[in-house]
């Protein structure tokens, strides 16, 4: 791994997003046209083989504030097939800790898009970090929920939808000293429905490539 962060070349966009808004195919598009890499989930699964952490442990823990782990987590559930892989104990911090090392590594790789879980606070001093945040309104992320199959109902995608909106806020308000949706965290806000996908990765791109050029 890169030990002298100033002189990573690679850079980072860290999109941040709320529930509903299209954040995943945004990223997508723009690691398409700017010919990087892309992780959204995937990270979780890359964090999860460096680490010998279990998967699952990753997805509970996933873009949620530490509130009820037990003490210990034995890492005899990090087992690949029915080998174990040690016996300490683990809690949601040190899963956290794995997640932000991996960033890292995955940066250190190739440029890349990496979409929320706090990577423009993670990457702040390693690399170039452009940090974006997506939003639209409840509207929109009401119909995209429901054509998705996420919910079948708007009441159930509109109470989704708050509710992993407030997951992810208290999740990177928790870990950052910045607030989750507010225009003073980010590089670029923008309402990903007056665009659309291809749009918005189209705006985004553009933003990127002035930032770089500086």
């Amino acid at each position: 791994m890169n030990e002298n962060p100033k002189n990573n070349q690679n850079y980072a966009i860290a999109i941040g997003r709320q529930f509903g808004c299209g954040g995943r195919e945004v990223g997508q598009r723009v690691a398409q046209l700017l010919d990087i890499n892309y992780f959204d989930k995937q990270l979780l699964l890359e964090a999860s083989k460096a680490s010998g952490i279990h998967p699952e442990m990753f997805e509970a823990a996933d873009e949620r504030t530490p509130k009820f782990f037990p003490s210990l987590w034995p890492l005899n559930l990090a087992m690949a097939g029915s080998t174990f892989v040690g016996e300490a104990s683990t809690t949601e911090d040190n899963v956290y800790k794995a997640q932000c090392q991996v960033m890292k590594e995955l940066v250190d790789r190739k440029s890349c898009v990496i979409v929320g879980r706090t990577a423009d606070y993670v990457l702040r001093d390693y690399c170039k970090v452009i940090s974006v945040f997506l939003h639209s309104p409840i509207e929109n992320r009401v119909k995209r929920i429901i054509e998705r199959g996420d919910c079948d109902t708007r009441e159930a995608a509109e109470k989704r939808s708050y509710k992993i909106n407030k997951l992810r806020a208290e999740y990177y308000n928790f870990y950052t000293d910045k607030l989750w949706g507010h225009a003073d965290s980010y590089d670029l806000c923008i309402d990903s429905s007056l665009l659309g996908i291809e749009g918005t990765a189209q705006f985004i791109a553009d933003f990127v490539k002035r930032r770089l050029s500086e």
